[in-house]
């Protein structure tokens, strides 16, 4: 069924298949389509035999937002970033924190519209330095981006995803040319629970991570929701962190984050702040050298320390920034040390703020 707000704009990642269905091949899910189903992430379907998306050119809302609310902490700190998103998800996770907006089902959601050059113009207008992807996951809106994306470069504007990191190999290719950070969601670190708990699979997510490391220069960092009972055992923690520092290195910094009681689990309870805690000291203890406690108040957990002389580089009051100690390149103004990020100058003013955006086209 179409809807009076929805358009159609043609995608390739997709093949026809002996029976008539279309394939999507954007994502793992590898959704197969009739004529006029759509697939699990909601805005991609079958139409006229081919796969198109329905979402082009809207969105759920604009907001500048603090970059460390992404969260960014290496990243052009204390700057303001243009966030916007669309509906659906190519996911299905149980805990979802934004799930008004990712299991949307109605269009009027998607209440803004703003071509990929009004947003860009509304990121200068806005004084932003990045435009984030954000709210729900750009793999699924995959056509806008790029050209939100290319729109912005051309601007001068940077660009942030944030996102699963569940999407295939010739997209992710093409969708992180465009990119120059992201914040992916590593979710746990078992199969079990992303099957159960995101009908999904780890090891697409792992390859996504391992090719962002080895074969781009987007900065990222990860987080992991931290959800008491599934996936913050010592073990599981200590597998994750382990295998970060093995495979990516030990500048990738990680977020672990509380859990609220949300969506389909609502009978979980929310995550302690001592779990938090001990998620980073794990982290810590096996060589991530920037690892941070996020949703809760914990200047500690939030701040950035130097890991070669222990002084603190960036102090973080939640999504403040209280004390700074980076040279304009990013150097410890202690000992001289290079703190892994992407750096450009002195700290950013933006702070806390939250600042709500009409756009239009």
């Amino acid at each position: 069924m179409a809807y009076a707000t929805e358009s159609f704009f043609p995608t390739k990642y997709w093949h026809k298949l002996e029976d008539g269905r279309a394939q999507c091949d954007l994502c793992p899910r590898f959704c197969r389509l009739r004529e006029g189903q759509r697939g699990l992430c909601f805005v991609r379907m079958c139409h006229n035999g081919e796969i198109v998306l329905t979402t082009y050119g809207r969105s759920s809302g604009f907001c500048v937002d603090p970059i460390e609310k992404k969260p960014l902490n290496h990243f052009l700190p204390g700057t303001p970033v243009l966030s916007f998103g669309t509906a659906g998800c190519n996911l299905a996770c149980k805990f979802c924190q934004n799930w008004d907006i990712s299991k949307s089902r109605e269009f009027d959601t998607l209440a803004d519209t703003a071509s990929p050059g009004a947003l860009a113009d509304a990121a200068v207008r806005t004084a932003c330095r990045s435009v984030a992807f954000t709210y729900n996951d750009p793999v699924i809106f995959h056509e806008y981006a790029i050209d939100v994306a290319i729109a912005c470069h051309e601007r001068g504007i940077r660009t942030v995803a944030v996102t699963a990191g569940y999407v295939c190999e010739e997209p992710r290719r093409e969708f992180y040319e465009h990119m120059d950070a992201a914040n992916v969601d590593l979710k746990a670190f078992s199969e079990d629970f992303y099957w159960e708990l995101s009908k999904g699979h780890l090891q697409p997510v792992l390859d996504t991570l391992s090719y962002l490391k080895h074969e781009t220069n987007v900065w990222f960092e990860l987080t992991t929701l931290v959800i008491p009972g599934r996936n913050d055992s010592d073990q599981e923690l200590e597998g994750m962190s382990q295998w970060v520092v093995e495979n990516l290195g030990p500048d990738v910094p990680m977020h672990f984050t509380a859990f609220h009681p949300d969506w389909k689990m609502l009978d979980v309870a929310p995550t302690p702040p001592a779990t938090l805690a001990r998620a980073r000291d794990i982290a810590r203890r096996n060589g991530v050298r920037y690892a941070y406690t996020g949703n809760v108040h914990d200047r500690a957990g939030g701040s950035t320390v130097c890991h070669q002389c222990g002084e603190v580089l960036v102090g973080r009051d939640w999504y403040v920034l209280c004390e700074w100690n980076l040279t304009d390149d990013g150097c410890c103004a202690n000992c001289g040390t290079r703190c892994a990020g992407v750096f450009d100058g002195p700290a950013g003013t933006w702070g806390a703020r939250r600042m709500p955006v009409r756009i239009g086209t």
